[in-house]
């Protein structure tokens, strides 16, 4: 039987002059992403920035479950209705209105989604929500959400709600996570529930319980799954669902 191919979305630098160069536009992607899927028994596949929901719907056609990866710049906020209020890189018209057309018509179609860091914060305002632009400015009594030592460790643990398709996955109520962000989930959408919390009241994951499988989490399990299973777990959660619900023959 065929193994699932799962689509990864790539960073993307448009080149140019927004580069301050004269660089031509480059899609790249650490292998940590594409190594995590193939270990848990998926086909890993990275995905082109595309324009047009016509080319998105054909790529989709080819897959059976879709990673959202969680390097880059940040969600402009115009997207979810503010004003940028903090310093910080914005992430290019191209890649958002790629990743926003594949989150559409993946739950379109209940496509499997795993989204990690800024890509849950992408499926969250994809869906309508918005997002916290800088925590330490905007968080009282915050825990310090980027680590100082390296990623392959962890530095606070994450409550997981009981009744949630998170805690169906990782098999417990608390876990050990990395962090490497300063933005964060603030107003969740309609069709999206919480499903996971940093002690200072940050979102951790997010989840679709109407979806096969439609998840994001705030931290990195790219880095920590070689060595703990509760984070190979995501993946392998990924990887599994996205086998059941392939609807192409072998």
């Amino acid at each position: 039987m065929r193994k699932p191919v799962i689509g990864i979305a790539p960073d993307f630098n448009p080149g140019g002059d927004r580069d301050g160069g004269e660089g031509e536009a480059t899609v790249f992607i650490r292998n940590r992403y594409v190594a995590a899927i193939a270990a848990a028994g998926g086909i890993p596949v990275i995905l082109p920035i595309f324009s047009g929901r016509a080319l998105g719907a054909a790529l989709l056609d080819t897959l059976d479950g879709l990673l959202l990866t969680g390097s880059g710049p940040d969600i402009d906020p115009r997207r979810y209705g503010e004003r940028k209020r903090f310093k910080f890189k914005v992430m290019s018209r191209e890649r958002t209105e790629s990743e926003f057309a594949l989150v559409a018509e993946a739950r379109k179609r209940d496509l499997p989604v795993l989204g990690i860091c800024g890509g849950m914060q992408l499926m969250n305002v994809a869906l309508g929500g918005t997002l916290v632009q800088d925590i330490g400015g905007q968080v009282a009594g915050a825990l310090p959400h980027r680590m100082k030592g390296p990623a392959t460790g962890t530095c606070h643990p994450v409550a997981v709600a009981r009744r949630s398709r998170l805690h169906d996955v990782l098999g417990r109520g608390s876990v050990q996570v990395n962090s490497s962000h300063h933005q964060a989930v603030k107003a969740v959408p309609r069709g999206l529930a919480v499903s996971a919390v940093a002690p200072d009241g940050v979102i951790e994951a997010l989840e679709d319980r109407s979806r096969r499988f439609f998840i994001g989490v705030q931290w990195h399990p790219e880095y920590l799954y070689p060595r703990h299973r509760v984070h190979r777990a995501l993946f392998e959660a990924l990887v599994k669902a996205a086998r059941a619900t392939r609807r192409r023959p072998a």
